[in-house]
């Protein structure tokens, strides 16, 4: 047969490699600003400027400018920066960068389209630049790893779109007759993402020239499906697309086959069919039905035998080339990161499991887990790919292996340091928040007892952090000292001979997978039934059955300026550290509702879109908070925590308090939850939305005025000093944001529970 010449495509691949280490910088240092700010919560006051006399400062004596920040360098939106830049930024430019080189080598032919991997590049980071100018912003719906608001949705599915068309495309002309396992892996993860993407970013926008939009999900419905989505991100964007890298590059570094064929298969369709039933070990001993709960437990206990069969395919791949870990420091970067990834998988099972979750959720414990697998398995790829293909697209040896070792040992430090430390701290954590005296009552009820004891590890964690962004600017050192060094090939000559036809029947004598193999279209229909069995099993009867969610007589839509406050709640990223969910322990009910121990019900939540029981509690739990603070306190508490409580690691938000709240949409969102969501508004409500909030805001600022004489006259002399620009506290955000805080809770606290039928 006759040998047909073609070149590969090295320049989009050098494209995604520079994304890739820039946006990684950009994800780490955004990570470390936020863990700085757990135990130096000033910092926006040090930068930006602060009234605060006891905090050094840039700009000393006017918060002017710290208000001027809108928040931008809040805590909340920094901390979705930093896991969206890391996740989208980061990891998938790597994976992209992998795919695109390891692809055309694979299949023995240059990508589909120049253009479609051109527009693919293009889209992928205009994404990215307008997720950083949108957070910064406040814009996002809080939905964990997928807080990107509608329009960027958008992109990202065109995006991803494109990049499926290019790679089924390749698939489709190659020269090649069977896949390799990298490649079932790819395929996997484009079909797994596309499902998980579209049906948990459903959304209703407020209209089209606006950025805001409402899950079509609320509350218990929306957490199932935000966990359903936010566990599979973790699969099928950080677990499944670097599996198939370790497929490719490890064997290529190691000049060694994978360890087994048979293991390779089983891994696959084992881990894509088990993966996508584990979501709701997110939600253990929530509002969310238990049978959903028990579900999610059982298959991530499963999960054990995949994700550990595919670490020993990696590892044993080294069998008889140890002894090159030694000399070469790409392969220490997979082997750390391959143990990390199964350090990760038999961890992440064992948080599922009710015994430990009840101990662990909540707590560090969660993030010094997801880190392990971020830093150790998903950073610790993506730098040896980088290692590897650098000296190859540049003709050159790397410059410097001396300093790749040191890059090595600074990461695998500074994985060290920043789990350890927050392992402690989760324990501790865990532990101190259930501790009972003899009389029964809580040991630690000052909630910032439990915050103390743990900033020493929170330093501890920096310090790790530090080490680990030292070893990736070395890399950066490395990588463009060898780019300068060397020439690079923009295409690489390459020849195969075509592939014949000979049909996609399954032959006598051959394998099911070998034919699988040859037959993409079919192996795609089975990855896409295997990966949405799941889902389907777990989400259709809990979103199609009213009987899942009994409603409660006594909770109430809230009221227009309740839902701007939501609004605004949202905005400022407030979830990533407040949890609203009581859960049935002792503990929780004690501390958070101590009247009646009411814990939360799954009917309370019925409103809520999106859901905000959050995922980690640096704060305490909010979802009793209703009436437990007087109105002039949450006032107070937004201009500085510290006034009310000394030793508080919450950010301020002084903007809340001179911003005028802008009600100009406010009518348009009560008709949107009347009309796309049915919530009981009546047409009378609706018509008076702008009296019923002035009335409600006039009631909230008289009992500040009567709980805070201080403030009263702060008013009276701002008033005074603006004359004509001066804006009445009734018309300003601090007000909604203290009418949806006084809210919370508050519907069902009575001796008796009324649950209504769920026809």
């Amino acid at each position: 047969m006759e040998t047909q010449k073609f070149n590969y495509d090295n320049n989009i691949v050098r494209a995604f490699l520079y994304a890739t280490i820039v946006f990684g910088l950009v994800g780490f240092l955004l990570g470390l600003s936020a863990a700085l700010m757990l135990f130096y919560p000033e910092l926006p006051e040090f930068l930006f400027g602060t009234d605060d006399t006891t905090i050094q400062s840039l700009r000393s004596g006017n918060i002017q400018g710290l208000i001027n920040t809108q928040g931008a360098m809040g805590f909340g939106r920094i901390r979705m920066l930093h896991t969206s830049a890391v996740i989208f930024a980061f990891v998938c430019n790597s994976f992209f960068c992998g795919a695109y080189y390891s692809m055309q080598r694979l299949l023995k032919t240059r990508m589909y389209s120049d253009t479609l991997s051109w527009l693919h590049f293009w889209t992928w980071q205009l994404m990215i630049v307008a997720v950083v100018i949108t957070f910064l912003m406040g814009i996002n719906t809080s939905k964990e790893y997928a807080e990107h608001e509608w329009p960027i949705d958008i992109m990202i599915t065109v995006s991803w779109v494109i990049f499926g068309i290019n790679m089924f495309g390749t698939i489709a002309k190659r020269r090649v007759r069977h896949l390799y396992v990298a490649i079932w892996f790819y395929i996997a993860t484009w079909i797994a993402v596309a499902m998980l993407h579209i049906f948990n970013n459903l959304e209703v926008p407020l209209s089209f020239t606006s950025w805001k939009s409402y899950s079509v999900y609320a509350g218990v419905k929306d957490a199932l499906v935000q966990w359903w989505y936010g566990h599979n991100a973790v699969a099928f964007v950080l677990t499944t697309p670097v599996l198939g890298l370790m497929y490719y590059f490890m064997p290529k570094a190691a000049q060694r086959p994978v360890f087994s064929y048979k293991l390779s298969i089983i891994h696959f369709w084992s881990l894509i069919f088990v993966y996508l039933w584990a979501g709701p070990h997110h939600l253990q001993y929530t509002a969310l039905p238990a049978w959903a709960q028990a579900v999610g437990t059982g298959f991530s206990i499963m999960l054990i035998a995949p994700s550990w069969g595919g670490m020993l395919n990696g590892l044993l791949t080294l069998r008889g080339a140890w002894d090159k870990v030694r000399e070469n420091p790409i392969l220490k970067f997979f082997v750390v990161a391959i143990t990390c990834y199964g350090m990760a998988t038999f961890e992440g099972p064992l948080l599922a499991t009710k015994s430990l979750n009840k101990i662990g959720h909540y707590t560090d414990w969660v993030i010094g887990h997801v880190h392990l697998g971020a830093l150790g398995w998903n950073g610790f790829m993506a730098f040896g790919v980088v290692y590897y293909l650098v000296p190859i697209m540049w003709r050159t040896p790397l410059w410097s292996k001396k300093l790749a070792n040191w890059h090595f040992w600074l990461g695998t430090l500074g994985i060290i340091f920043y789990a350890v430390p927050m392992y402690i701290s989760g324990f501790t954590q865990g532990l101190m928040w259930k501790q009972f005296n003899p009389d029964g009552t809580l040991m630690y009820k000052n909630w910032l007892d439990t915050v103390t004891a743990i900033i020493p590890y929170f330093k501890m964690r920096f310090l790790g952090g530090i080490l680990y962004l030292s070893g990736a600017i070395l890399m950066v050192v490395n990588v463009i000292r060898t780019v300068r060094s060397g020439s690079f090939q923009k295409e690489v000559p390459a020849e195969a001979p075509a592939l014949a036809d000979i049909g996609s029947s399954r032959k006598e004598g051959e394998g099911v997978h070998l034919w699988l193999e040859r037959t993409p279209k079919l192996l795609s229909i089975l990855a896409f039934i295997t990966v949405a069995i799941g889902g389907l099993i777990e989400i259709v009867p809990t979103l199609s059955l009213k009987q899942s969610v009994p409603t409660i007589t006594a909770v109430k839509p809230y009221t227009p300026l309740e839902l701007e406050g939501r609004d605004l709640y949202v905005r400022e990223g407030c979830n990533s550290c407040h949890s609203q969910m009581i859960r049935p322990f002792r503990d929780e009910i004690v501390r958070f509702e101590g009247k009646n121990g009411q814990y939360s019900k799954a009917g309370e939540f019925i409103y809520d879109r999106p859901f905000l029981w959050g995922s980690k509690r640096t704060g305490p739990d909010l979802h009793r908070e209703g009436g437990r603070n007087p109105d002039s306190w949450h006032f107070k508490h937004m201009y500085n925590p510290r006034i009310t409580s000394a030793g508080s690691i919450m950010p301020r938000f002084p903007w809340l308090i001179t911003n005028k709240l802008d009600r100009t949409q406010m009518v348009d969102k009560m008709k949107l939850m009347k009309n796309a969501f049915d919530v009981p508004y009546s047409k009378a409500e609706i018509d008076s939305a702008n009296q019923w909030a002035d009335n409600q805001s006039k009631g909230i600022v008289k009992r500040i005025y009567s709980e805070a004489n201080d403030l009263k006259d702060q008013m009276e002399k701002e008033k005074t000093a603006k004359g004509a620009s001066y804006v009445p506290l009734e018309q300003r955000e601090i007000v909604a944001m203290i009418a949806y805080l006084q809210r919370l809770g508050t519907d069902i606290k009575t001796t008796q529970i009324q649950t209504a039928s769920a026809e």
